[in-house]
């Protein structure tokens, strides 16, 4: 049997992708190792105030939850911009809000997870999801006593 190798992405994804004239995406990256540094009131300042500078570049944040160990957010972004530095930027501007994560290796895992939120599919019921992650974890009785959320940008499915 033959078996072509496919680097990169699958070709179809670039498809996919055009069919969309601003995508909507849902995204998740994490701390290494784990490490519970990010509920803070510096940190959630640091990505509000990125998420606010970064709207007339074409970064558009909606919703998002930042908990202890990784954050959750909504985002689209206009033609030219690509999620991998828009979310590079993310982690510098919050590593920096954090002092850097001196002293226990990497901040970071390397990547984040994504996916494209497609036609017709329910922005509402991720949030929902999303939204009850404190809950979940047992940080919270309640997801509005979470005060590590928000939504800087009102984002729809297209």
């Amino acid at each position: 049997m033959n078996r072509t190798k496919f680097p990169g992405k699958p070709r179809r994804l670039k498809s996919i992708h055009s069919s969309y004239s601003s995508p909507l995406f849902f995204v998740t990256f994490v701390t290494g190792n784990r490490r519970r540094i990010l509920a803070s009131n510096s940190v959630h300042d640091a990505f509000r105030n990125f998420a606010r500078r970064n709207e007339v570049s074409g970064i558009a944040v909606g919703r998002y939850v930042i908990m202890p160990d990784h954050v959750h957010m909504f985002v689209r972004l206009d033609d030219g911009l690509t999620l991998s530095q828009t979310v590079r930027l993310i982690k510098r501007t919050v590593s920096a809000a954090v002092g850097g994560g001196a002293g226990k290796g990497s901040l970071w895992q390397r990547g984040f997870f994504d996916h494209l939120l497609r036609h017709g599919e329910s922005y509402a019921e991720k949030w929902e999801y999303v939204e009850q992650n404190p809950v979940r974890a047992g940080l919270v009785s309640s997801a509005e006593e979470w005060p590590y959320q928000g939504e800087v940008v009102k984002l729809t499915v297209d």
